[in-house]
């Protein structure tokens, strides 16, 4: 039997150590996320390891530019991204690499795979996911499909239900009929639905534009509020001194659900302010709960992931009720991702680190590209 030599091994050793996965990490964005999206890009881009991944910083500014970055993590460097802040450039045609747009050289950046930490629409809700699909990239998180209705809570309630899920009573208003008939669709929400009620926007994360409300005079304001930043406007039974759960999901065709945690807002609800600016709100991680209850709910996340045709993470939201029931509230496909977000600390406690989170999110991109390429290559 022949034998390799040692200096042959030791080579390949050292060309594979060398050898790094290029990761895209895409921020910013065009939705009201903007600034949430740069911090968890931060985070990321602090904890991610050096050894096994070479970091490209690509970041959208409001305006919808794709920027790379022109120095030492200077487009993380401020709290959005500005136009004119990196080097223009735009996906190239047919295979995943960045192609620059400023000034007669034309410079081509290739990655093996991105990382789009953007919450919100035009980032999280399957838009960005179809430009990777046309370039042939790997990506972190749920596809197109899964993308758009975990966005739409319209569309994912209504997926929720046909799976059986429960969840709480709520309509959807379209901002154009609102407008023309306030009085008539007002009557229709209080002849439906019982005080109090929470009204948000149908395509919005971070709890921005949401409001609760109490009577018919703050119906109005609340639904005036969620119109200017959507076209739908959900309006939703509250359950009154509910405990705000949440769980998080990884995986791809086998999904995980992690410990429980909870949130207690230090507000009447948790809103933007208590999420983002001030320190009020408390997250509990894991939650004291009955065993049945942390089943209960660990099986419906993983049953909404399922349902939308998740993959690689989620966050699902749940309220329980005081008499123990707990109901399904959303689930986020591309949650915030700081080390003190909700989704990496209920990883963490379940006995993954957030470095290795970010690996296991990354490998679960690649493994899902080569299945969905190889499907596609035989279609």
């Amino acid at each position: 039997m022949m034998q390799s030599s040692e200096p042959d091994n030791l080579a390949r050793s050292e060309t594979n150590k060398m050898k790094k996965i290029r990761v895209l990490l895409l921020f910013g964005g065009q939705s009201a996320e903007h600034e949430i999206s740069v911090i968890s890009a931060r985070s990321v881009y602090a904890s991610i390891d050096t050894s096994r991944y070479e970091i490209i910083l690509g970041g959208i500014s409001r305006s919808g530019q794709w920027f790379l970055d022109s120095g030492e993590r200077s487009l993380l460097e401020q709290d959005e991204v500005a136009d004119g802040s990196g080097v223009p450039v735009q996906l190239g045609a047919g295979q995943p690499e960045l192609v620059t747009l400023d000034g007669p050289r034309v410079n081509v950046t290739t990655f093996d795979v991105v990382f789009p930490l953007l919450h919100g629409p035009h980032g999280e809700d399957g838009c960005v996911q179809g430009l990777l699909e046309l370039v042939d990239a790997a990506y972190v998180g749920a596809g197109v499909a899964a993308s758009a209705v975990g966005m739409d809570k319209e569309l994912s309630r209504a997926v929720f239900g046909h799976a059986g899920l429960r969840q709480t009573e709520y309509l959807v208003v379209r901002r154009n009929a609102w407008n023309a008939d306030r009085a008539g669709i007002r009557s229709h929400i209080e002849s439906t639905l019982r005080y109090p009620l929470f009204v948000k926007p149908v395509n919005l994360g971070s709890s921005i534009g949401i409001s609760k409300v109490h009577d018919s005079e703050s119906l109005e304001t609340a639904m005036d509020l969620a119109a200017g930043y959507d076209i739908k406007m959900m309006i939703e039974t509250s359950v009154e001194r509910a405990r705000e759960l949440e769980c998080a999901v990884l995986g791809n065709e086998n999904p995980n659900a992690s410990v429980i945690g909870e949130i207690i807002p230090g507000a009447e609800f948790y809103d933007y302010t208590t999420k983002y600016i001030d320190d009020r709100s408390q997250l509990i991680v894991p939650a004291d709960l009955p065993e049945d209850t942390k089943t209960d709910i660990q099986e419906m996340a993983i049953a909404a992931f399922r349902a939308i045709d998740g993959a690689g993470l989620g966050r699902v939201d749940f309220l329980l009720s005081p008499s123990g029931e707990a109901f399904l509230n959303e689930i986020n496909t591309m949650p915030g991702f700081t080390p003190i977000s909700m989704y990496p600390r209920l990883w963490q406690a379940s006995g993954i680190e957030y470095p290795a989170l970010i690996d296991r999110l990354i490998e679960l991109a690649l493994e899902r590209h080569q299945e969905t390429r190889h499907v596609s290559l035989n279609r």
